[in-house]
């Protein structure tokens, strides 16, 4: 048999190029997707863990705890009944302040209205000497020692990708998981 060899021409080199290149694209673009959406939902899987344990704790401990949000932040505050205060808590590994990644930001919800978040936490002035109470500052949230809890919806949104995740709690504290079809009901 007396064949010549043959080999790709320049053609099918190029369209094979292209053809991986395509495939590349559409598996780096899912993995950006992907990544936008798993760092939502550990966020609020991380948000739900927390408020868990301070329901917990509130209720094992007989005490009050909050929650106060801004856009890109959060964190957990106790009551004092002693001096009729709320404070930040100190010397806490868990419930302490704790910022978001970048891009991603809350929407806060209560009774179904929207509420204003600061861009950040205002310092609690808890330094008056009279001991009376600071009733200019209050938490977004209230855990009661009795299991209940302030009913609210917190969205977490990724300004880049417009992903959205949500977190909806309802009086006796029960938390649950929000995703895009939630949303549309």
């Amino acid at each position: 048999m007396t064949g010549r060899a043959r080999g790709f021409t320049l053609i099918e080199i190029l369209v094979s190029i292209v053809v991986i290149g395509i495939l590349m694209s559409a598996v780096m673009l899912s993995f950006r997707v992907t990544s936008g959406e798993e760092t939502l939902r550990d966020e609020a899987r991380r948000l739900m863990s927390l408020v868990e344990l301070a329901q917990d704790d509130a209720m094992l401990q007989g005490r009050e705890f909050g929650l106060e949000f801004t856009t890109v932040a959060y964190r957990f505050v106790e009551y004092d009944p002693y001096t009729n205060q709320w404070a930040e808590f100190v010397n806490d590994n868990y419930l302490q302040y704790w910022s978001l990644p970048e891009n991603i930001e809350f929407q806060l919800f209560l009774e179904d209205q929207r509420v204003l978040l600061d861009l950040q936490h205002e310092p609690i002035d808890n330094g008056n000497a009279s001991n009376q109470p600071n009733e200019a500052y209050a938490p977004h949230l209230l855990i009661f020692s009795s299991g209940d809890a302030t009913p609210f919806e917190l969205h977490l949104l990724n300004d880049v990708d417009e992903f959205r995740i949500g977190i909806q709690g309802d009086l006796l504290g029960n938390l649950e998981l929000m995703t895009d079809e939630d949303f549309d009901r």
